[in-house]
């Protein structure tokens, strides 16, 4: 090959390969398209109940400030039960990915299941049997039924790491609480928000049934509405709910983009 073919080739051979751009992590349309349609489907409601004719069996049920307190109610719920949830799960999580605890991992993904496969409202009425009526029973049975989203994905997204970075960071002189901290959870961040969203979402569902052991909620105004005939209150229980789970979903879905490690998108 003569000198100047070598001279054209390389040019070519040095040339740099297009840079890789990520996507935009939150888009306006998912920022704004379903918050436009909770506030529209909200603000129907509220017009509609304007100038609802009701009876004064609804107009009680109602009254008084009931409708947000149960609000508030259904809303303390979900935020406590995920919190404890996170701060039981993820830990358990991390632990039956360790060494020493891995051969307990199928004991405690068992009982995950069996939390999860009992029934709801069965389980709540076990636990008010033992402890009587309230808000303590439903955050324990919601905190039961919640716990195997959050835990199945905190050990699948740790088993899922690649060893030869794990192997890599040992290498390099980490020690396993930082390889841990710097490499194993930022890597399984994003299948452990998933598991944190289907929490969240499986507990505003769950919170509805504390009603039935003294615990408040939105379930109050649906089982109103179900046991006096009155359509207006359950239709109100009911439209409260799947706002408030979609709103949540909304916000988890948010935070799954906002807080996934920005090396993981890189060609996605």
């Amino acid at each position: 090959m003569s000198i100047p073919e070598l001279e054209e080739d390389a040019p070519a051979e040095r040339e740099a390969p297009p840079p890789v751009t990520a996507r935009r992590r939150v888009t306006w349309q998912k920022l704004t398209f379903l918050p436009a349609v909770l506030v529209a489907v909200l603000l129907a409601t509220w017009l509609w109940f304007q100038q609802a004719d009701l009876d004064p069996i609804s107009e009680n049920a109602l009254s008084n400030g009931q409708v947000s307190k149960a609000l508030w109610q259904q809303v303390q719920l979900t935020v406590v039960s995920t919190f404890f949830v996170l701060v039981i799960a993820i830990p358990l999580g991390i632990l039956l990915t360790r060494r020493m605890f891995r051969p307990a991992t199928p004991v405690a993904m068992a009982f995950a299941n069996m939390g999860q496969a009992t029934p709801a409202i069965g389980l709540l009425a076990l636990l008010v049997i033992w402890l009587g009526t309230g808000m303590k029973a439903a955050l324990i049975g919601m905190i039961i039924y919640a716990a195997l989203p959050v835990l199945a994905n905190t050990v699948a997204g740790l088993k899922a790491n690649d060893p030869t970075l794990l192997e890599a960071a040992r290498g390099i002189g980490m020690s396993p609480l930082g390889v841990l901290a710097r490499v194993e959870m930022p890597l399984a961040v994003p299948l452990i928000l998933a598991g944190v969203r289907t929490a969240l979402v499986l507990n505003v569902g769950t919170a509805t049934l504390a009603t039935f052991g003294g615990g408040g909620g939105l379930g109050v105004l649906i089982t109103t509405g179900i046991t006096t005939q009155r359509m207006p209150v359950l239709m109100l229980g009911s439209i409260l709910t799947v706002s408030l789970a979609l709103l949540v979903d909304w916000l988890a879905t948010l935070a799954e983009l906002l807080l996934r490690p920005r090396g993981l998108e890189v060609g996605s």
